[in-house]
């Protein structure tokens, strides 16, 4: 019974290699060539990315909290002193 032989990655074969270096040589000149276009672009770009870095970086924040809490952006270590200067 044959074994199959280990498989190279794709980029590991001669194709692969040719594809990344395509690729890298075309990015290169892509770059030099239209500067002035991407640069143009990049002030949309970062003022596009705003808002999706907001969305995808705070939706964690409020999931699980049903309390309706109004010191929910309060530190743990916060709560807990708040708490404790309360009973004395």
């Amino acid at each position: 019974m044959r074994t199959e032989p280990d498989r190279k990655a794709w980029w590991q074969t001669r194709g692969g290699i040719a594809l990344v270096g395509f690729v890298a040589i075309a990015g290169f000149f892509l770059l030099t060539e239209h500067t002035a276009h991407v640069f143009g672009v990049l002030p949309y770009v970062l003022v596009l990315a705003c808002p999706l870095l907001h969305f995808f970086m705070h939706s964690k924040h409020h999931k699980g909290d049903a309390s309706g809490s109004a010191d929910h952006h309060q530190h743990p270590n916060q709560k807990a002193n708040s708490t404790d200067s309360s009973k004395s």
